[in-house]
């Protein structure tokens, strides 16, 4: 069957699956296994697994930047949980065509906006659509990796429960990121496994900020002033030198290269920047 025939019938064929479970362990083994049990012909894609333990921020960051670049339609599954067995919600929430299940504590909105808002939300209380019984302290087993199965099957979100007011959604502190009169102020969004920055000023602040390529900015942070250039990449500076670049979703970036920017700055995700141009 095409993938236009399975849309029509309700079927989205496609999960992405992110968490902060990493691969020490079975946890992602069994959601695929509780997946491939109940949606055999479903497939899944995983985004990250490395999402450092209950980091909210990091793990929404992350969904959301990837959820433009899966495929049209599919289930995004999201479990990352600062305190395991805490009460809160487990949501399916609509945003376009896709539809998004994990638990209420923020992680799922900044995904769900990026993919053109959340439409219709749902609270996950329903008891024939979750595995029984239901642990305290694995949710992605028992809860929302059945969920994500029986909604790329053709499950409509419906089912799962009782509709959420969208104002009542949990949502996550929006990352700073604004153009003063001397000055751009920001923070640290992410740290990827190679030490790039990213931070939460995006290319068109930069834009109207008056910062263009191949001029040279003094970026202020937790380790004081750094000067460097603005360029396409690494290739543009000696090994070790810093350079600032836009990075493949937009945001600007702090790296060296071919070392880790965060450790030699000292700079972790929510630390403050601010940026200007060198001669100002």
């Amino acid at each position: 069957m095409s993938a236009h025939a399975d849309a029509a019938a309700g079927r989205a064929r496609w999960i992405g699956f992110l968490s902060d479970y990493g691969l020490a362990d079975g946890f992602v083994g069994i959601c695929h296994g509780v997946v491939a049990t109940l949606a055999p012909a479903v497939r899944m894609i995983d985004v990250c697994h490395e999402v450092p333990p209950g980091d909210l921020r990091r793990g929404a960051a992350l969904l959301a930047q990837a959820a433009p670049y899966l495929p049209e339609g599919a289930v995004l599954l999201g479990v990352v949980e600062p305190m395991t067995g805490a009460r809160r919600r487990g949501l399916v929430l609509q945003a376009g065509r896709s539809v998004l299940v994990g638990p209420d504590n923020g992680l799922l909105v900044p995904a769900a906006r990026a993919l053109g808002g959340v439409s219709a939300a749902y609270e996950i209380t329903a008891a024939e659509v979750v595995r029984q019984p239901v642990s305290a302290t694995f949710h992605g087993r028992d809860v929302f990796a059945p969920v994500a199965a029986r909604l790329a099957s053709g499950m409509a979100a419906a089912q799962v429960g009782a509709a959420v007011p969208l104002d009542d959604l949990v949502q996550l502190p929006e990352p700073v990121a604004r153009l003063t009169a001397h000055r751009l102020e920001g923070e640290v969004l992410t740290v990827d496994r190679f030490g790039n920055v990213q931070t939460s000023l995006t290319a068109a602040l930069l834009r109207d900020g008056g910062l263009c390529e191949g001029e040279a900015l003094r970026l202020h942070c937790r380790a004081g002033e750094v000067r460097l250039p603005f360029s396409r990449g690494f290739g543009d500076v000696r090994d070790s030198d810093p350079v600032g670049y836009i990075d493949a979703v937009g945001l600007f970036t702090l790296a060296l290269n071919g070392q880790p920017a965060s450790a030699r700055y000292d700079l972790r995700p929510g630390d403050p920047v601010a940026l200007r141009l060198a001669e100002r």
